[in-house]
């Protein structure tokens, strides 16, 4: 049912308004104030005149059904026979009052005998009430309608997961295919309510059910029904076949999948990322290669989450350290990071000079964790150009492998900055060389340069570490 009666609404408004216009107000020819003027008042009067009465009666109905403009051009035109008419006059100086008041148009209604107006709104009431009515019925038909449904989509769940538990765990042929399931392909409200019950039971799946479940998904046809889903207009359906097409590893639709890879939808392009990354057999990550959009950290932490689950291959994430898409740099540093990937560092080396500060931090983060003490002289040269964030990333990645080779270093940083952070950091940092350096900070502790004692008793206080 469709209420596209509800677009005439502000119509049937404007309506009401110039009926209102329609019906006069204030003084009427048999208002009290009028009733002492008559067309043939004493004054003014000329009988045998047909000219000047018929234009007295045009004007008096242009006048009654406001027309107030043509009114007045009527009653000019009498006023020429009659120039002495007080009735004239009269009606004149209504139309000019009329018109001074114009934008309060429930002052043009006559409220003495409003008929019109009455019976204007009635049918507006009367609409109305039908109008909820119509959407009262359709309210409570719909709802009955969906609750069949839904009885009915219960109990064919129901049905339909028993007969695939019976032949998942069946130990006859694998081609033998339970006459009920084969009935699925006459309906497709009972193909979409099998579908939905195959992913399910795909989920928690592995080995030889799998491959018996996406058998059957293929011999019933149904990866058509997903297939076209993936094509469709409709972003949601898109993301419904894309995740079916993902659970029964089906690699039909994987260019139409790549191509959502640059929607302006962010679900849709994270649902065929995700899609992609079970699809992309050996490949797992090579949607990175069309990804143009920015890769949110919410999209990462789903793609991370989604490998780990499926216990996939993890590639060298060194390959998209170059890529144009910063995001997806920054994204694989953090992946170098997670899967300790240190023959990457060739790589890393070069990202330390990279233009974007952020990158340039991470990668100082990324090297630090993986301990990797073949950049410590150059992080050591890093540290006058760069910001006070990474200065601090620095110190702390120097502090990750300690090293004596670093120790000078961070005595100067300790001597020069004034940043207590920065302090602190690399006062930990030697701590951490072991006897070299505990015996470096009791040397800064006696020293009368400069009284280091408050930081170095701070570090070394075991209960604060």
């Amino acid at each position: 049912m469709n209420f596209r009666l509800y677009k005439y609404l502000p119509g049937l408004f404007f309506l009401i308004i110039l009926i209102g216009e329609v019906c006069p107000s204030n003084s009427h020819v048999k208002n009290s104030k009028v009733s002492h003027f008559t067309k043939q008042d004493s004054l003014s009067y000329q009988p045998n005149n047909p000219e000047y009465e018929r234009l007295l009666d045009k004007a008096d109905w242009a006048f009654k059904i406001g027309m107030l403009k043509r009114a007045k051009k009527l009653y000019t035109q009498a006023a020429v026979i009659n120039p002495k008419s007080i009735y004239i006059r009269y009606r004149l100086r209504e139309i000019q009052k009329r018109s001074n008041n114009f934008n309060n148009f429930l002052l043009y209604f006559n409220f003495d005998k409003p008929d019109l107006l009455i019976r204007s709104l009635t049918y507006c009431i009367l609409f109305f009430i039908s109008s909820m009515l119509v959407v009262l019925l359709f309210i409570l038909f719909n709802r009955n309608r969906m609750d069949a449904v839904e009885l009915r989509k219960q109990k064919q769940r129901e049905k339909y997961q028993g007969l695939l538990v019976d032949y998942l765990f069946a130990t006859d042929n694998i081609d033998i295919i339970p006459s009920e399931l084969k009935k699925i392909s006459s309906s497709s409200f009972n193909r979409t309510i099998v579908i939905d019950q195959m992913i399910d039971l795909s989920i928690n799946l592995m080995g030889t059910a799998k491959e018996k479940l996406r058998y059957l998904f293929l011999a019933l046809n149904l990866d058509k029904d997903s297939i076209r889903k993936a094509y469709s207009r409709k972003w949601h359906i898109k993301i419904k076949g894309f995740r079916e097409l993902a659970f029964m590893d089906i690699i039909e639709a994987n260019e139409q999948i790549i191509k959502c890879l640059g929607s302006k939808n962010d679900i849709l392009r994270m649902e065929s990322q995700l899609a992609l990354v079970r699809l992309n057999h050996g490949d797992s990550f090579g949607f990175l290669d069309h990804l143009e959009e920015p890769f949110t950290i919410w999209e990462q932490l789903n793609v991370y989450e989604t490998i780990m689950f499926h216990n996939l291959p993890i590639p060298q994430f060194d390959r998209w350290l170059y890529s144009k898409n910063r995001t997806i740099v920054l994204f694989a540093l953090r992946m170098i990071d997670v899967f300790k990937q240190r023959d990457a560092y060739g790589t890393l080396f070069w990202l330390l000079v990279n233009e974007d500060l952020e990158i340039r931090n991470l990668t100082i983060q990324t090297i630090g964790n993986l301990k990797i003490k073949e950049a410590l002289p150059h992080l050591k040269r890093l540290y006058k150009s760069e910001n006070y964030i990474n200065c601090l990333a620095i110190v702390k990645a120097i502090g990750k492998m300690p090293d004596d080779s670093v120790l000078n270093f961070l005595k100067l940083v300790i001597d020069k900055e004034e940043d207590v952070q920065l302090q602190i950091y690399s006062t930990m940092a030697i701590n951490n060389m072991g006897e070299i350096g505990q015996q470096a900070l009791e040397k800064l502790m006696q020293s009368d340069y400069k009284n280091y004692q408050i930081i170095i008793k701070h570090v070394l206080d075991k209960r604060i570490n």
